[in-house]
């Protein structure tokens, strides 16, 4: 019979910073304060995203009479649906991140099981690999573009 997963409600302080945190690495309230980052940066990219296509692209007349006006229109908005699918991708990389709290995976390097670190992770919370895996990873691409 399988155990219930048993939560306990974790409280996290508007002054709570991880780096101060002494009672250790992805510890509950570690953890919350990540979910929270990552639901919010979600929940910002996806208002932003709705706000372009009913604003923006929506909006944009790509018939222009004017041959300057017409591709100074259509490189915009080639440029914004860019900016759109990269941040299409980035909601796909916050949901992997908020998966792997769930499972107890978050903050440890894929390719290694290290820690990633949490500076690291406040400034990407999407990371996957700690600093010396992604150097490493980054290196071998370059080694290959260069072939």
């Amino acid at each position: 019979m399988a155990k219930a997963k048993q939560t306990k409600e974790v409280v996290l302080t508007a002054d709570y910073d991880p780096l101060k945190d002494k009672d250790g690495y992805m510890n509950p309230v570690m953890l919350e304060f990540f979910r929270q980052k990552l639901t919010e940066w979600r929940r910002d990219l996806i208002r932003e995203s709705s706000e372009t296509v009913a604003n923006t692209l929506q909006e944009t007349e790509l018939q222009k009479p004017d041959l300057a006006d017409r591709a100074s229109a259509e490189t915009d908005h080639a440029l914004e649906l860019r900016t759109r699918d990269r941040e299409r991708k980035l909601v796909k990389k916050i949901n992997s991140a908020l998966r792997r709290i769930d499972e107890g995976e978050y903050g440890y390097c894929e390719e290694t099981g290290d820690e990633i670190g949490i500076s690291r992770l406040i400034a990407r919370p999407v990371a996957t690999l700690s600093l010396e895996a992604q150097e490493m990873h980054e290196r071998r691409e370059k080694v290959h573009r260069e072939d």
